[in-house]
């Protein structure tokens, strides 16, 4: 049974017979994300008779449920019966083995938890006791970061003030989880937090990995589904409480990819794929904005560093994939396009400001006002990434890219940073934002050896590398 602290509200009832046998098959039933008008919900199913080669998983909701998207099956409801279907990556079930899979749904009144269970007919689980109701909705956090909107090209407050977004990047959870080794590198507690408020940072990025928000089954459960968001909603609710805007974003994803420029060959969430799945990331990004689409403080960022153009010699092709996804040329999984990402989103209702990234892992702005997505909420903002070792890393390809799509869509620079463990590139970065009164974050408020990669800190009291010396003493100038 999943731990009681880490799950919102759940029913598992390993029966056992009257002469002591266990069940044939036993469901775990978990609601691990729950908002005003829509949960996620997860089932874990394991057979404990005969090896099956195919599975068909039905419960009945009682409180007006209904499921509206899933993963890692078939979903499908009538009525009051919810019925998942196996996918064919993961129809067999050995004796003892467990399947997981998600979903999405609505409710309201109440959201009761189903207390019978089927697998390919035979009853799991029967109710042992009145089922737990999940607790009420959190609110939103109550800190001082303020709501953000999109006003002309600039993001700006309630009150039409214009904001920057100033500060840097927590990387962590995007790979601890999927790693076996815990949700974030390093603490995240308020004094950790306060450390990066003390050099005046105003924003902090957040990566963020789809398997393990989404509990897929490949990451340990421990640091996946109710546990892993309920972490990343404290993280958010600690930097807004320290006057930061906080920015949410998919880092790694699934999808396999062995083309040009692959990180990894791994189908799973373990590396940076050139694109965002359609299998997961609409359902992640639908449950991330159901999660914060009450607190327009939190910023979503759709895709860490999209590089389409890597995998076919087409810029044209490259930028259509970007925006419109689909079967993308020299991408093997069917991805979703920053379109797709965008609907996922308002779907919810949410209206929080949106960051999607160009191509050449967010450093290739040129023709993003071409294929920008439509956003109904107008929320819309261009992101870029850009580090001493990039194409686009001088003063004349920022004049000539850059500057025409800050002149009509707000600009952040979602990561800066240099592999020399100094800072002249980076300064030259923040001058030419800074003389057009635009964002950037920097990389990374991790503790690594910034030989091997940009480190802001040595120690996550807040103590600057000589990389981080830059950044921590331009912010204090600009904002002390």
């Amino acid at each position: 049974m999943a731990g009681a602290v880490a799950v919102v509200g759940s029913v598992v009832v390993p029966m056992v017979t009257a002469s002591g046998a266990a069940p044939a098959c036993t469901v775990e039933y978990s609601v691990t994300s729950q908002w005003d008008s829509g949960f996620q919900g997860a089932v874990r199913i394991t057979n404990n008779g005969a090896s099956v080669s195919s599975w068909t998983s039905a419960f009945d909701f009682a409180g007006g449920q209904k499921v509206t998207q899933g993963w890692n099956a078939k979903w499908s409801q009538s009525g009051t019966t919810v019925t998942a279907t196996n996918e064919s990556w993961n129809g067999s079930l050995a004796t003892g083995a467990s399947v997981s899979a998600g979903f999405l749904a609505s409710w309201s009144g109440s959201n009761a938890v189903p207390t019978a269970f089927k697998l390919n007919g035979t009853t799991c689980n029967v109710d042992s006791g009145p089922a737990p109701t999940p607790p009420p909705t959190e609110p939103p956090a109550s800190g001082s970061a303020p709501a953000l909107h999109v006003l002309g090209n600039k993001l700006a407050d309630a009150t039409g003030k214009a904001r920057r977004l100033l500060g840097v990047n927590r990387s962590g959870g995007e790979f601890m989880c999927v790693q076996g080794y815990g949700v974030f590198d390093g603490p995240v507690d308020d004094a950790a937090i306060k450390a990066i408020a003390d050099w005046k940072a105003n924003a902090v990025r957040i990566p963020l990995n789809e398997a393990c928000w989404l509990g897929l089954s490949d990451v340990k459960p421990e640091y996946a589904g109710a546990n892993y968001i309920k972490a990343v909603k404290d993280l958010v609710a600690r930097v807004e409480a320290h006057g930061m805007t906080p920015v949410v974003e998919l880092h790694w994803t699934y999808g396999q990819y062995t083309g040009n420029s692959a990180g990894c060959s791994d189908v799973h969430a373990t590396c940076q794929k050139p694109m965002p799945d359609a299998q997961y990331a609409p359902s992640f990004w639908s449950s991330v904005a159901s999660t914060f689409k009450d607190d327009q403080a939190v910023a979503f960022d759709l895709f860490n560093e999209p590089y389409p153009d890597r995998a076919t010699s087409s810029v044209t092709d490259a930028w259509k994939c970007w925006r419109d996804g689909g079967t993308c040329p020299g991408i093997s999984y069917e991805v979703a396009g920053m379109q797709d990402l965008v609907d996922a989103v308002r779907s919810t209702g949410a209206k929080n400001v949106i960051l999607a990234g160009g191509l050449a892992y967010s450093n290739d702005l040129s023709q993003w006002l071409t294929y920008r997505p439509s956003d109904p909420a107008g929320n819309l903002v261009a992101a870029y990434h850009v580090y001493n070792f990039n194409t686009c890393s001088s003063e004349s390809c920022w004049n000539s890219t850059l500057a025409p799509v800050a002149a009509q869509v707000p600009l952040v620079a979602g990561e800066i940073g240099e592999n020399t463990c100094s800072h002249g590139f980076v300064d030259q970065v923040m001058k030419w934002f800074d003389d057009r009164n635009l964002s950037y974050l920097g990389w990374t408020w991790n503790t690594w050896d910034c030989s091997s990669g940009p480190s802001l800190i040595s120690n996550y009291d807040g103590t600057p590398t000589s990389y981080g010396i830059g950044l921590r003493d331009h912010l204090r100038a600009l904002n002390g």
